[in-house]
């Protein structure tokens, strides 16, 4: 599904310069890598502070406890998406309240989001699902009418930009009151081991989670906040930094192999290529498809046992899965999220694929009957 090695290889002489820099000064934590990264990603964001952490489940915990939120506060976000989105709510005792995605393109559903706002309500958490972003325009002036913070979700769309109706672009992250996102090894900005990063434009904000990052200091062995270890070591950020400049490019590969496969598709009866919004860029973290004839599961099995990567994200619910289910469920309120799980499965995305690979993987779906 993801070829490292290959992308690796490219820059191998500036990683390896750069991992030896860190191991060659023994600044593990809290290194001047760490800072150059930072900085580096505020500018190429345009964002005001990047505070880097230790994975994305941490970047979303942490923006949550930076908003002071009570127990039982509503927080809305999707159904379908991984468990971390909705994990860190459960996890400070707020309330997850699930909502169906647009059938499209995967992203929170925004007549859904209208309905499900209560009194209780909070804060909204889109996730900019598979490399594009949510419908932030409207989600921003909902959260505006109902005084919500928003917390983006950019694990998988780092990269993707998103234009206003005014024409203003935006990078995915930086539209809400935090942005989060995660450098997990497959990620389009991805490092060597866990990584996390949060952002804001927001001073106050931003001194909240440098604070809760660091036990809850400002300075050392004296504790303002209840906080958290979560610290970015200076290797991955010294690996991050290398491939930061890239990242560009890297997405500008996704998006070569996207079209690839939506050429290779195009008038499949029961093939659904991804859309792509009309206000937000596409950097295909995922290239996933619906097939639509109740054949997505055999489809999954027969590449499988022909050796061609794929992958079902998602194959439960959330709403579905034990650790979350509440009571009263309506099933007609996921819809399009209930589909979804019977139909989409996910091709290799990578930035090293090769024409003669992608020509592969379509001949055998295109082939199968």
């Amino acid at each position: 599904m993801v070829d490292l090695k290959s992308q690796y290889l490219d820059i191998k002489k500036e990683i390896d310069a750069s991992i030896q820099e860190v191991i060659g000064n023994s600044t593990f934590i809290n290194g001047p890598q760490v800072a150059s990264f930072k900085n580096n990603l505020a500018q190429y964001l345009n964002v005001q502070h990047v505070i880097p952490c230790a994975n994305g489940t941490d970047a979303l915990q942490i923006a949550l406890m930076a908003l002071n939120l009570a127990p039982g506060d509503e927080v809305i976000t999707v159904d379908f998406t991984f468990a971390a989105t909705v994990e860190v709510i459960k996890l400070l005792q707020l309330t997850p309240v699930l909502v169906d995605v647009e059938a499209d393109t995967f992203n929170l559903s925004f007549a859904a989001l209208k309905k499900a706002i209560t009194p209780k309500t909070k804060a909204i958490v889109p996730v900019h699902l598979f490399g594009q972003c949510a419908h932030m325009e409207a989600i921003l002036d909902i959260a505006k009418q109902y005084n919500l913070y928003v917390i983006e979700d950019t694990a998988q769309a780092l990269g993707a930009t998103y234009t206003f109706i005014d024409g203003t672009v935006k990078k995915a992250g930086t539209m809400g009151t935090i942005g989060t996102t995660s450098f997990f090894p497959s990620k389009n900005l991805g490092c060597y081991g866990d990584g996390g990063a949060i952002f804001t434009n927001d001073d106050a904000l931003a001194h909240a989670l440098k604070g809760i990052t660091n036990h809850g200091m400002y300075q050392k062995y004296y504790y303002d906040v209840v906080g958290v270890n979560s610290r970015l070591d200076s290797i991955q950020a010294a690996i991050l930094d290398i491939k930061l400049p890239y990242l560009d490019s890297y997405n500008k590969a996704r998006q070569s192999a996207a079209q690839f496969y939506n050429n290779a598709f195009k008038g499949c009866k029961h093939i659904l290529t991804p859309v792509t919004s009309e206000f937000s860029t596409h950097v295909f973290h995922q290239y996933t498809l619906r097939i639509t004839n109740g054949k997505r599961d055999k489809l999954h099995a027969y590449l499988k046992e022909n050796n061609i990567p794929n992958a079902i994200y998602y194959p439960v619910a959330l709403h579905s899965q034990k650790a979350y289910k509440t009571e009263n469920v309506i099933e007609e309120n996921f819809t399009n999220t209930n589909t979804l799980i019977e139909q989409v499965i996910s091709l290799p995305m990578h930035t090293a694929l090769e024409t003669a690979q992608l020509e592969l993987i379509t001949k055998m779906i295109l082939n199968y009957k």
